[in-house]
């Protein structure tokens, strides 16, 4: 523009030549030649009685000899500040014939334009148009091409929303893919659910995490947006603390204050039965979502509804199978001269459920192979899968491996776990999985152990003043169609000797050595034997698992205190 006022100061030897484009209440110079300050710094200035407003105006050239006494330019900037006399002024217009501006020589002296000037000046004026049309049509491309990408990302958006939402499984991890689909985005300084509760007979209800839920309100409160979302059915925002107290209140203005937002957005979670609850973000700073946005906005909330009421489903299934398992896990007997205690921790992963059990009941002296008389058995086992199946066949197996018992009295635990792969073969129960199964029979200076390993890891062993061992004989694992010879070993345990069992969750980490967390297990259980046994077992747990176990965790551990009386006599809880 600058190259266009320069050209009409060299072509029609005026000192000053200016580009003028007429915007909202002023007039700027993107083109200028010979203006000194302001006019050079500033660029700028009123439009109100300029002379580029009186060619916006009429839309027609303005040629005078002496602005300063012609009654059309009396007054004005240029007039005022340029001192300007003859003035010669060319329309500049758009494709659609609208005036944008003047293109305009200034002479500080009266002048008498000539015909060769003036068609000389409108020719300059009509190209200088071109490309001010050529420069509108490249930004609006330009506009479009970057509204086009941001349709497009938004559109990937959705895509990815549908795709990543489609394999979630737990209300959390929706709430987290949620979060990181819309934070990349939109960049709001907050993303979250607030969810209606789960109420059912003899349930308790069930609430999303407090950090997660701290900027929102339960949906059945009415002061606040993502409230009435809810209640509305529809999306609804609040921009400003002032039309956050107008529409809510005092006390959901000072809450808006506390957590600095500036604006917020909430949607409602439509299921297939009920509402679900709403979806928020939050922004720092003043934003208003346009038309594209409010798509995307209502396609992820969708998506979102669904992998909801897909999770909540499935945490409900989970739920079931939980209490199920933990329903298994036995309260001990009291036995003369044993100190047991057993723990059980579920995998990290809420939403694995499998069939890990310890057990342990008294027997009405059944007689072992020796001559003994056993007065307990106990159990610990690993049924294959991580699903509600596992859960119910565990349970099964347990009932099954205690009626064994009961029937066959006089066989030992190789019996009853014999009996119980019958019974699995004739019922096709198909279960299969690990276990080993013990009777305990009083000694004169402690206990008898009879066991048998069924594919399970093998017990560890501290004896006094010695090290940890491991019982590490075992027989096939427990497999529909396997009906392999089964065995069974006899161990004396003396006062003061610890037995451990346990199942596979303790000793199996990614990326770890099975054979060194094993050793690890036995290394602490040798140097508990002077602590109580309810802390070694969470000793061992917390050294050995870690924090956050990918599975079950199932801790039977005995202690021989004293020798057991005469005649024992055990009493079931």
């Amino acid at each position: 523009m600058d190259r266009f006022a320069r050209l009409v100061a060299n072509m029609l030897d005026v000192p000053v030549a200016l580009v003028a484009l007429a915007e909202d209440g002023r007039q700027v110079f993107p083109g200028m030649a010979g203006a000194g300050q302001p006019w050079s710094v500033s660029r700028q200035t009123a439009l109100a009685h300029s002379l580029c407003e009186y060619v916006v105006d009429s839309g027609a050239p303005l040629v005078v000899t002496d602005a300063r006494t012609d009654p059309r330019t009396l007054s004005g900037p240029v007039v005022a500040h340029l001192r300007a006399a003859g003035y010669a002024g060319m329309p500049l217009v758009d494709s659609h014939g609208v005036v944008l501006g003047a293109l305009c020589a200034v002479d500080p002296r009266p002048r008498q334009w000539s015909e060769r000037e003036v068609q000389a000046l409108e020719d300059l004026a009509a190209a200088c148009g071109a490309e001010l049309r050529l420069r509108i049509v490249s930004r609006q491309a330009e506009e479009a091409r970057a509204e086009t990408a941001a349709l497009l990302a938004r559109s990937e958006l959705v895509l990815r929303a549908s795709e990543v939402l489609a394999d979630t499984v737990g209300v959390e991890e929706v709430r987290t893919q949620v979060g990181e689909l819309i934070t990349s985005d939109l960049k709001p300084v907050y993303v979250g659910f607030s969810l209606e509760p789960v109420n059912r007979p003899g349930r308790a209800r069930r609430q999303p995490p407090a950090e997660a839920q701290a900027p929102q309100v339960d949906p059945e409160e009415g002061a606040w947006p993502t409230a009435r979302a809810v209640q509305r059915k529809r999306l609804v925002e609040v921009h400003g603390i002032d039309e956050v107290r107008a529409a809510y209140g005092r006390d959901a203005a000072a809450r808006w204050e506390r957590l600095g937002f500036a604006s917020m957005v909430c949607l409602p979670l439509a299921g297939t039965r009920r509402m679900l609850g709403a979806l928020a973000l939050a922004w720092d700073t003043p934003h208003r979502p346009d038309l594209a946005e409010r798509a995307v906005l209502y396609a992820i909330s969708g998506y979102a509804a669904q992998a909801l009421e897909r999770a909540q489903f499935l945490d409900d299934r989970i739920d079931v199978a939980r209490q199920l398992q933990e329903a298994m896990l036995t309260d001990l007997p009291t036995i003369d001269g044993l100190e047991m205690t057993a723990l059980y921790r579920p995998a990290a992963a809420q939403d694995m459920v499998g069939g890990d059990w310890y057990d342990a009941y008294t027997l009405n002296r059944a007689k072992c192979p020796d001559g003994e008389t056993a007065t307990l058995a106990v159990t610990i086992g690993d049924i294959t899968g991580h699903d509600m199946r596992a859960a119910t066949l565990m349970g099964q197996a347990r009932s099954m491996l205690r009626q064994a018992d009961h029937d066959h009295p006089d066989g030992g635990p190789m019996t009853a776990v014999q009996a119980l792969e019958s019974a699995n073969t004739a019922l096709n129960i198909n279960l299969s999985g690990t276990l080993v199964h013990a009777h305990l029979a009083p000694a004169a200076d402690g206990w008898t152990l009879t066991w048998t390993n069924a594919g399970h890891p093998a017990p560890l062993f501290a004896r006094p003043g010695t090290t940890c061992e491991h019982l590490d004989q075992h027989d096939l694992l427990i497999h529909p169609g396997l009906h392999g010879h089964r065995t069974q070993q006899r161990l004396h345990l003396p006062v003061g000797a610890t037995l451990l069992l346990y199942t596979d969750g303790l000793v199996e980490r990614p990326g770890h050595d099975i054979d060194a967390a094993i050793q690890h297990a036995c290394a602490l259980l040798h140097e508990g034997a002077d602590s109580p046994l309810e802390e070694v077992l969470e000793t061992i747990a917390d050294l050995v698992a870690g924090d956050t176990p990918a599975d079950d965790v199932a801790l039977l551990a005995l202690r021989v205190t004293h020798p057991p009386h005469a005649g024992p006599v055990p009493t079931a809880p």
